[in-house]
This record gives structure tokens, C-alpha cells and sequence, in this order.
């Protein structure tokens, strides 16, 4: 199978590619930006060159990996997935699985903080400047646009998000907090002084559900159309 990435050296680094004849890194960085010789350079990470363009790359598998993973996941489950299964969809040796995660665990606990990073960064967005009903419906909204977004992600997230006994329940534990509190902040509004941790994980829930659904078994409904449906089903909140 051709890869995109060779396995990982012996001694846990991958290989970054010559430079040209007679180049340093410094000098082929410079060459390929078009300035002219001795011109200043432009404010740059720390780090060689060549260290930039590794950790960059690293960051482009590790994503593949991820993507690989939770595609694979959400349609066969954990259990049913290898380490072979994710390494041949993204494409890399199983070596690079195991050099950018350690395990299986690691990449799915990856796959999940990440995704659900990226959530929590969009509820944020939509709830902003808004309060009480109007930033429920911002959030229910938002919600659902991430599940037509990001199905495989939706898929693990039904599965995960409210499971214990797994390796990774404390890092996905943290994080489905913080999900869950922006709903419990717009509730808080409308009922000061009430106890709604329970209510807000129930309407982070409904939504989740009601989005799967629409995604796999009525996919032919308008978004409007279901968020419409959430919206009423909250409504006498």
C-alpha cells in the first residue's frame, strides 16, 4: 500500500525531505519566499526551519489519523476497529499511528477532545451577546448545524458523551461540561436560583438525538424543519 508518510526511523523521528544541493535551512526557507537576499525575515515561530516544517507535518498526519478514526468508529464501532484499520484509511504505516498516539484509546480520546473542543468553541460564538430564550434557540441551532456538519463526530458523540468506565471519561467528562453549562447559563436566566443542571443535560441531549435522526432516518427534512421541532419541544421551558 503507498502511504503518504514513511514508518517513523529507529529512532522516533520521521524523515523531513533533502534540501536542495549546497542548502541550509535557513537559505532554502528564504529561497522559497521570493525575498531578495538579505532582505529582513518575516517574524517566524520559534524553531529551524526544518523543525517548523516536521511539526507541521506531524500535525497534518495526526489529523488524518483522526479522521481516519472517527469515520471508521462511528460506522463499525470501537471494539470492531484496529490500529491496521485506521493506519490504511488515513493512508500512513501503522508505525505512524502508534509514534503520534501511543494506542488505539489515545486516538479516539484525541478524536473526541478535539471534536468536542470545536463545539464548545461554536456554542461560545452563537451564545454571544444573547440571553435567556434567544440564546437557547442560538445554541440548539448551533448545535444542530455542528451534527449536519460533522455526522461521524455527531455518531461518537451520542455514543460517548454520556458513558462511564472508559479510559478517556475524565478528559470527555471536562470538556461535556463545559458543553453542557452554555445551555445551563441560558436556563439560568429564565429560572434564577433554579437547580437546571439536569434540564440543560436534557436539552443538549433532545437536540443531539433529534439531529442523528434527522441525519439517518429523515434526512429529506429541511433544517429549519427540525429545528423547529427542538425549538417546540423546549418551549415551555
Amino acid at each position: 500500500m503507498t502511504t503518504t508518510e514513511a514508518d517513523p526511523t529507529a529512532d522516533g523521528r520521521d524523515a523531513v525531505g533533502p534540501l536542495e544541493p549546497g542548502a541550509t535551512a535557513g537559505s532554502a526557507g528564504a529561497a522559497g519566499s521570493g525575498a531578495p537576499a538579505g532582505a529582513a525575515e518575516p517574524d517566524v515561530p520559534t524553531g529551524t526551519r526544518r523543525e517548523q516544517a516536521f511539526a507541521a507535518r506531524r500535525a497534518g498526519t495526526r489529523q488524518q489519523i483522526i479522521d481516519a478514526a472517527v469515520s471508521l468508529i462511528a460506522d463499525q464501532g470501537f471494539t470492531a476497529t484496529s490500529v491496521e484499520d485506521i493506519a490504511s484509511a488515513a493512508g500512513v504505516a501503522k508505525g505512524s499511528v502508534y509514534y503520534n498516539f501511543g494506542s488505539k484509546s489515545d486516538v479516539f480520546e484525541a478524536a473526541l477532545a478535539g471534536g468536542l473542543e470545536r463545539l464548545t468553541l461554536t456554542l461560545e460564538s452563537a451564545r454571544a451577546d444573547l440571553h435567556g430564550k434567544a440564546a437557547l434557540a442560538a445554541l440548539i441551532a448551533s448545535l444542530l448545524e455542528q451534527i449536519r456538519a460533522h455526522p461521524d463526530f455527531a455518531k461518537l458523540l451520542a455514543a460517548e458523551v454520556f458513558r462511564v468506565g472508559r479510559e478517556w471519561q475524565e478528559t470527555v467528562g471536562h470538556i461535556r461540561a463545559r458543553v453542557i453549562e452554555f445551555y445551563a447559563a441560558a436556563l439560568r436566566e429564565e429560572r434564577p436560583g433554579a437547580d437546571v443542571s439536569l434540564l440543560a443535560a436534557s436539552v443538549f441531549g433532545a437536540t443531539l438525538v433529534a439531529g442523528l435522526e434527522w441525519l439517518v432516518f429523515q434526512p429529506e427534512r429541511e433544517f429549519d424543519e427540525v429545528l423547529a421541532a427542538v425549538l417546540e419541544l423546549v418551549a415551555g421551558l
